[in-house]
């Protein structure tokens, strides 16, 4: 059993995650939506198959000039998220996007940045290559954000 963690970059109906495993080895995907909502069992499927054993996940919330309805579904998609990495036993650890960002020296709200530097750093890892993938991209950076982290820590 290979155990691994998880970085998600929560969104209404566009979510992303990137999975590490403790071989080193990455990989990115978009969550799963299923009738214009977060499936969670996809989720849990994906958390259970790769023996997922932390988590970090985006500290989000409602962002100004948002739609009533957009906010709600996007809270919705982060309970969902919540929900299924704390039902799954999977201890969590949240990060505002200015902790992790601030890391690598990225401005906020460029998204093409964020890609570019994941791209830079994991030049081997599929699905970074389009413009929409910036999900994927950051989900990426915040598991190399915790892995910094938590060397750091270490005697």
């Amino acid at each position: 059993m290979i155990a691994s963690v998880i970085a998600i970059d929560p969104g209404a109906v566009s979510g992303a995650y990137a999975i590490r495993l403790s071989s080193g080895e990455a990989s990115v995907g978009d969550l799963a939506v299923v009738n214009g909502q977060l499936d969670a069992a996809s989720l849990a499927r994906l958390i259970r198959d790769n023996h997922v054993m932390r988590a970090v996940v985006e500290q989000v919330g409602a962002m100004p000039k948002q739609g009533v309805a957009s906010t709600f579904r996007f809270g919705v998609a982060v309970g969902i998220i919540r929900g299924v990495l704390l039902g799954s036993g999977v201890p969590v650890h949240y990060v505002t996007p200015n902790v992790w960002k601030k890391h690598f020296n990225l401005n906020g709200k460029d998204k093409e940045a964020a890609r570019a530097l994941a791209i830079l750093h994991h030049p081997t890892v599929e699905g970074l290559h389009l413009r929409k993938h910036h999900g994927r991209a950051e989900a990426l950076l915040m598991l190399d954000w915790f892995r910094n982290r938590n060397e750091e820590k270490r005697p």
